[in-house]
């Protein structure tokens, strides 16, 4: 019975949250303007702005997704979603307040009140994810999954990652695409995740599995991501996938420059502070140099050095990239990789332009050759700048495989937009506050790529 109103069921449940996280806010500044506990115009307006920002910020940050994520990354999004809304809604009060209060003075009001709204909305967030998502999982037990890939694929770290999910999902059998009796266990299990098959080996899979109503999961491949950055057109009565030539028109490019330097120039007055201190603790550290560049290939192949903050000793001998527990690291070098400060010097190299704030990876011009024999549409990252940040560099970690961080870049190439660019960068934010798992490191034994100047390839 609850399975057949789920949906409208999670949908209130969304709707409860949205209405708490408003009540904090108003109740709690409603104890020094008592005018928001009234309908007003001022409370309206409040309201208005923080129920526009909220659901603005759950289309970049995700919103309150019971049985699909984890409660802890739903209480990370949602909190930093609240604080957006909060800070929306309170400017608005105090402008509001500048001719109805203040006598034509602005003046930033009950900063503390504030702050006790939100801690009261994290509280009431972080309650009802882990008690909805309690609730939930009681109802509905993991999926029995089985992995469909060929014979010498590594499928370990596939199944690692799922298996992070495990009261979602539970892989208990791999098959191969050659096994005779591969129907057989696809009808045994409630969900299939093809694993690095072609496009034509899996085919037939994907017909099966939807005829027999199996949840699916696949790898993908470059025809998807043509497929993905195309739109349905009809011709008549004939369906087909319009895939156009991507590029970015001479207004989206005049935009998208505007918007690196402001970014870059903000970012760069906000965190001089942090450059400055970082500077002095590297140079305390080991005395050694502050920066270190790197050649790294751009837009239509072109080479830049990209500058980093240095967190690897001087004059480290051993070409390979970084692995876990790497002793080549520094004590500070550790805590700038952690949370990413090491990048904070791109911000120059977006000034620049050598690179973008948003766009594909910037590559060591080395492994752009190397990759390109074993990969030949790696090239195809060169159709746009080099980005400071993008999908392979939220999404992806350290040591996630070329492949992966490939289908990434071109994802983002075939599905550019201003509104995505502007999602990957508030994104961004929610990285730099969770940066334990994006900063793994390889294992020791499995490092892929050569580097020619003895630093880390991150």
């Amino acid at each position: 019975m609850l399975r057949r109103f789920e949906y409208s069921i999670l949908l209130l449940l969304r709707l409860l949250v949205l209405l708490l996280c408003a009540a904090c806010l108003v109740g709690v500044l409603g104890q020094k303007f008592g005018f928001l506990l009234n309908l007003s115009r001022t409370s309206g307006v409040v309201l208005l702005a923080f129920l526009l920002v909220y659901l603005l910020m759950t289309r970049v940050y995700g919103g309150f997704d019971i049985g699909k994520r984890k409660s802890k990354p739903i209480i990370f999004s949602l909190a930093l979603t609240v604080l957006c809304a909060d800070l929306a809604s309170h400017l608005f009060l105090c402008i509001m307040n500048v001719t109805v209060v203040n006598q034509g003075r602005f003046v930033y009001e009950a900063p503390l009140l504030l702050l006790a709204a939100y801690l009261l909305q994290v509280v009431v967030i972080a309650a009802a994810a882990y008690l909805c998502n309690g609730i939930y999982f009681r109802f509905h037990k993991p999926l029995k999954c089985l992995v469909v890939t060929r014979r010498g694929e590594q499928v370990e770290n596939l199944v690692r990652r799922v298996g992070r999910l495990k009261k979602q999902y539970a892989v208990d059998e791999i098959a191969y695409v050659d096994q005779k009796d591969l129907l057989q266990r696809v009808d045994d299990h409630e969900a299939v995740f093809i694993y690095n098959l072609a496009s034509s080996e899996r085919e037939f899979l994907i017909e099966y599995c939807y005829q027999q109503e199996k949840e699916l999961f696949y790898s993908v491949e470059m025809t998807d991501i043509v497929a993905l950055g195309g739109s349905r057109v009809l011709f008549d009565d004939k369906s087909m996938i319009h895939a156009p030539v991507k590029g970015l028109t001479f207004e989206q490019r005049i935009l998208k420059r505007g918007m690196d330097l402001a970014v870059a120039g903000l970012g760069l007055l906000v965190t001089s502070p942090l450059f400055l201190i970082t500077a002095i603790a590297i140079k305390l550290d080991d005395g050694g140099p502050v920066f270190y560049s790197q050649k790294r290939m751009t837009y239509a192949g072109r080479s830049f050095d990209v500058l980093k903050f240095r967190s690897m000793k001087v004059g480290s001998a051993e070409n390979r990239s970084a692995t876990k527990n790497d002793d080549r690291i520094t004590r500070v070098g550790r805590i700038i990789r952690k949370f990413r400060i090491d990048e904070l010097p791109q911000l120059i190299n977006v000034l620049r332009s050598d690179m973008s704030i948003v766009g594909p990876r910037p590559e060591i011009v080395a492994n752009v050759q190397k990759f390109t024999k074993e990969l030949p549409e790696f090239a195809y990252r060169l159709r746009a700048k080099a980005g400071l940040t993008g999908l392979a560099q939220i999404y992806g970690r350290y040591n996630t495989s070329a492949k992966d961080k490939l289908i990434m870049d071109l994802t983002y190439i075939a599905n550019y937009s201003v509104w995505l660019d502007i999602k990957l960068i508030l994104c961004t934010v929610l990285v730099l506050l969770t940066p334990s798992e994006s900063t793994e490191g390889f294992d020791a034994g499995k490092q892929p790529m050569v580097q020619p100047d003895g630093q880390e390839e991150k």
